[in-house]
């Protein structure tokens, strides 16, 4: 069997630098060895997705990042895994344990254990199945298919391959930020109505922005944005709802020089909320999180949005952001920025903007063009 210590050490040996995952209980002192950040930096996940979206924001941050995940995770990061890694050829080692296998385990695992190599291969991704002794050629493959797929490859790890049970006791990092993770909580009260539309605030942020990166939002955020500025240190999401934060945090932990920015949704992040807890677990002194919120879902025909009843200022405040604010005035928006942008962080900033939507085509651009630019200007390239 593989101990978690050596299955590190062989990742560390092939150029894999940052990780992030959901626990499995088969690959337990593997994540032991990771959290214990004596290699490279261990991200702990929410969701699967969401660790795709920070592998995403790695790779952009010139990492090589793996993704830690049972196979029913698979599940959960289809769509990432189909509308952001595949579609826009990210690379990532993905790191899936194989509950189900051989038809052997809890009721739940069964189904999705028949078809876990169905579906990586329905998704096009090659993998190999990981075995005690193929470590070092697995990982050696796995590169070498990142690098000249550009795109996610996997290692399938069945039961009693790596071992369990052996890690020492340990306290994270993450788990030791938490409890010292204080905000003010925003003030109490309704918010005063906006006259702002999103063209106008996202002028704004652009200004402030400056040359920093920005992960944009799916939907009207990029093509308005895109119709007032366009930019290569801009990212635009085609698909991916939800990951644009996840984007933003992966790549401010790769690039500590860089401030790292994120045009947000409404939807969006009620869509992927439990970023927020990571954002503010890892507290990236560099993050800018604004949230263009018109409490509607504008692509798909101005259906109403949760936001309505919730203040997702309080929520990240409640997360642990370093400061969490609401503005509803351009001047508002502008002194929120000037704070952000001058103070470390997380900083969230919750832009109140009307309904309306600018008439703006749509992004021209192929994935593979918005991702070559965008981590050449990160990369400095």
């Amino acid at each position: 069997m593989i101990s978690g210590r050596d299955f590190a050490g062989h990742l560390e040996r092939h150029g894999f630098d940052f990780f992030t995952g959901v626990p499995c209980s088969l690959i337990e002192d593997l994540i032991a060895v990771l959290e214990r950040g004596t290699r490279a930096p261990y991200v702990a996940a929410v969701r699967e997705d969401a660790a795709v979206g920070v592998a995403a924001g790695a790779w952009f941050g010139g990492r090589r990042p793996v993704v830690l995940m049972q196979n029913s995770g698979l599940g959960t990061s289809l769509n990432a895994l189909a509308s952001l890694s595949l579609m826009y050829g990210l690379p990532a080692l993905l790191i899936v344990t194989w509950r189900g296998f051989g038809g052997k385990d809890a009721p739940e695992h069964i189904l999705t254990g028949e078809i876990s190599p169905k579906l990586l291969e329905l998704l096009g991704v090659p993998y190999r199945i990981l075995a005690a002794d193929s470590l070092d050629a697995d990982l050696a493959w796995a590169a070498a298919e990142m690098n000249k797929r550009l795109a996610p490859v996997a290692v399938l790890v069945p039961p009693k391959v790596v071992e369990t049970g052996a890690a020492d006791a340990h306290t994270s990092a993450a788990a030791a930020r938490v409890s010292r993770v204080t905000a003010p909580r925003p003030p109490d009260g309704p918010l005063p109505p906006t006259t702002m539309p999103r063209l106008t605030a996202l002028e704004i942020a652009l200004k402030a922005a400056g040359d920093d990166p920005v992960a944009h939002a799916n939907g009207y955020i990029c093509r308005e944005s895109f119709s007032l500025a366009d930019r290569p240190q801009s990212f635009y999401m085609i698909g991916s709802m939800g990951l644009a934060p996840a984007i933003g945090l992966g790549l401010a932990l790769t690039r500590p020089d860089r401030r790292s920015i994120v045009f947000d949704g409404d939807g969006n992040l009620l869509m992927n909320l439990g970023i927020l807890a990571m954002i503010a677990t890892q507290r990236p002194a560099n993050f800018v999180h604004l949230v263009f919120d018109n409490e509607v879902y504008g692509s798909t025909g101005n259906q109403a949005s949760l936001s309505r009843g919730v203040r997702l200022d309080r929520v990240a405040a409640a997360a642990g952001f370093a400061t969490a604010v609401a503005v509803t005035e351009p001047w508002a928006l502008e002194s929120a920025l000037k704070t952000a942008l001058t103070a470390d962080g997380p900083h969230f900033v919750l832009v109140k903007v009307t309904a309306e939507e600018a008439d703006v085509p749509r992004i021209p651009y192929p994935p593979a063009a918005l991702r070559d630019r965008f981590r050449a200007a990160v990369l400095g390239d």
